[in-house]
């Protein structure tokens, strides 16, 4: 497991970075980031060939902020988008 890898540890300590994991054996601790990285994988960097760091950002990017948040229906959010959801939350709180 290359994240608990010492030589990986040590440089994140180099660039100020901590990792954060979850409880041994459960998978539940960090579910909604999992199941985000899944969908993101299965969706678009699965059958993308970036040749650039920068490519993959901003394709990664436009993902997240065009679609992923504006456009994709969310099961969870009652096939509203996260966009659509969050509006009808802050209209509830008035």
């Amino acid at each position: 497991m290359q994240y608990i890898n010492g030589s990986f540890q040590h440089r994140l300590e180099q660039y100020g970075a901590l990792s954060s994991m979850s409880r041994k054996g459960n998978c539940w601790d960090n579910a909604v980031a999992e199941s985000f990285f899944h969908t993101l994988k299965g969706e678009l960097t699965r059958h993308q060939r970036y040749h650039t760091r920068e490519e993959a950002k901003r394709s990664i990017f436009e993902y997240i902020f065009n679609f992923y948040n504006n456009k994709r229906r969310h099961s969870h959010l009652k096939y509203m988008t996260p966009i659509e959801f969050e509006k009808a939350a802050l209209m509830l709180k008035r």
